[in-house]
């Protein structure tokens, strides 16, 4: 027996349509799904339209109190100070005629009485200390005279010369004797020797008041032959 194809039973002959249909299908959810937009994602449109509202602006207090006009500060102070208009004339008991504009004033400072503290010391002073109605030559003279070459140094063959220095006190004695530089002990000891035998000086005195000085003396150990 022949098997023939029947035309409408043949689904190849709609495989177009079906595909077209497909297509139509697809586009459309393609469509919904782009025009659907969830809610936290719209943007809602803001009305233009309305008229700005006006805020009354409230002024904030402060605890500083607000300075008054100015106008009452001088009404104030115009109790105080008198004005004088420019065409006035002010009495004074200064004689014009009596100043001379070539004058010259002459400022004496006022210098203050200063007391000087026991302790200090000058090296100068306005009245320097006497020895024996002369100066520090006279007493290295004095000195000289009373000194004696030590007999150790003397057979040791020392010689050289001795820097000391003293203070002059207020009551004229010769204190603070100090070594400044010596070739052996043996003429230091002789040189402090005759220091200590000093007869008291006359004090120096400084703005009228006595003083402390200090003075430096080198005393020479010579050899004579």
């Amino acid at each position: 027996m022949e098997i023939k194809k029947s035309f409408k039973a043949d689904l190849g002959n709609k495989r177009s349509l079906l595909l077209e249909i497909g297509l139509v299908v697809a586009l459309s959810l393609v469509i919904v799904a782009f025009t659907y937009t969830p809610d936290e994602y719209r943007i809602e449109k803001v009305a233009t339209y309305l008229p700005p509202v006006e805020e009354e602006m409230v002024p904030v207090a402060t605890d500083q109190p607000e300075e008054g006009p100015k106008t009452i500060r001088l009404a104030a102070m115009s109790n105080i100070l008198q004005v004088i208009e420019n065409d006035s004339q002010m009495q004074t008991d200064i004689n014009p005629a009596d100043l001379d504009v070539f004058d010259i004033v002459e400022v004496i400072p006022q210098v203050k009485d200063e007391r000087i503290e026991d302790e200090t010391i000058f090296l100068r002073a306005e009245t320097m200390p006497s020895f024996q109605g002369g100066d520090l030559n006279a007493f290295r003279v004095w000195v000289l005279q009373n000194v004696k070459f030590p007999q150790l140094a003397l057979e040791n063959g020392v010689k050289g010369r001795v820097v000391l220095s003293f203070v002059i006190d207020k009551d004229g004695r010769l204190t603070n004797i100090e070594v400044l530089q010596s070739p052996d002990r043996t003429l230091t000891e002789e040189a402090v020797r005759v220091l200590n035998k000093s007869p008291k000086w006359s004090p120096g005195k400084q703005r009228d008041q006595v003083v402390r000085v200090k003075y430096t003396l080198p005393v020479d150990f010579r050899m004579q032959n």
